[in-house]
């Protein structure tokens, strides 16, 4: 996490050194010109900032850079004493609040946190989902979700994925019809529920030289249009070793913004249980390419959608195994 930090005043300057000298990736930023523009030149190369200044000065400065909480940096603002640490902008999704509790144990202070589902003692939603790789299909539902945790202190949860715990105020239920929030990759009706795509799908991609970007796109519109599901879940591509340079194939991942997993011939041949294709044996030496490859790449048996032609594609659709848990999914094994 890349940090500035800004200070005006000599005790100010001090604390600022000190921090810098303790906090990896930090740099004490110049501001020779003010504040404001300090601050506007780094808005867009920075994660975070520590201001050590007057919540007053900081509030004026930072209120025409802001955009979107999603992208907008986090800011934390402290006095000079290092007493108090102030999450002042992106608590949740910019990390603000972790790094207020950061500058705080450094400072020997105390953080201000003043989001309310951490004052309140519930899961933040947006960084538990963010945790848990789930993606919300409407941020306004992800907003109106977090607003009605807040305000009853409870959700209930129906999810697809296997759940082995839940942070405090998620409770899993029967079914959908029963939930505010719905966990799943199947398109469907479920009412006034929230819906949060988990990205737990590996598309297996076979394909002929010189396929055009544009082929790949409508055929995996065309295959999740079909089988009811959605791409929002899906987690990342995958092929054989020898189309590591398929320029569509490529164009295709680097637009959707999904991963390329690729095998040898030998490693797809070990696959069981797939349907054998003559021509991807006369072609490349594999049993086949998409169902393979897309098991291997989810490391599991789970084969949710056969291989499915086109002319110049076929692909294939594994299912990961995953669970959710009250714990960041980073720390699940360790």
């Amino acid at each position: 996490m890349k940090i500035g930090i800004l200070a005006i005043t000599d005790g100010g300057k001090r604390l600022a050194a000190d921090l810098a000298a303790r906090m990896p990736l930090s740099l004490l930023l110049p501001h020779e010109a003010g504040v404001g523009q300090a601050l506007a030149e780094h808005w867009p190369k920075m994660d975070g900032f520590v201001c050590i200044m007057a919540a007053g000065i900081v509030a004026r400065a930072i209120a025409p850079l802001l955009h979107d909480k999603a992208s907008d940096p986090c800011v934390v603002v402290v006095d000079e004493k290092g007493r108090h640490a102030i999450s002042l902008l992106s608590g949740h999704l910019g990390g603000g609040n972790d790094l207020a509790r950061r500058v705080a144990a450094l400072c020997g202070g105390e953080a201000v946190i003043t989001t309310a589902s951490d004052t309140l003692g519930l899961a933040p939603l947006d960084l538990w989902a963010r945790a848990q790789d789930l993606v919300c299909e409407s941020r306004q539902g992800l907003r109106q979700a977090s607003a009605r945790l807040v305000n009853t202190g409870s959700l209930t949860i129906f999810s697809e994925v296997a759940v082995v715990s839940l942070p405090p105020g998620l409770a899993a239920v029967a079914g959908p019809e029963l939930a505010d929030i719905v966990i799943s990759s199947r398109i469907a009706d479920y009412g006034a529920a929230v819906v949060f795509r988990p990205r737990n799908l590996v598309v297996g991609v076979g394909c002929n030289r010189g396929v055009p970007a544009a082929e790949l796109h409508q055929a995996c519109e065309e295959l999740f249009r079909e089988q009811g599901l959605s791409q929002l879940s899906i987690r990342n591509l995958a092929s054989i070793d020898l189309k590591q340079d398929e320029a569509g194939l490529l164009v295709f991942a680097a637009e959707k913004g999904w991963r390329m997993d690729f095998f040898s011939k030998e490693e797809l041949n070990r696959v069981a249980d797939v349907a054998v294709s003559e021509a991807a044996l006369r072609a490349v030496g594999a049993v086949g390419v998409a169902e393979p490859a897309a098991l291997l790449s989810a490391q599991s048996n789970d084969l949710l959608v056969g291989k499915r032609k086109w002319r110049n594609v076929t692909m294939a659709v594994a299912r990961a195994n995953c669970t959710l848990s009250e714990q960041d999914r980073a720390l699940q094994n360790i």
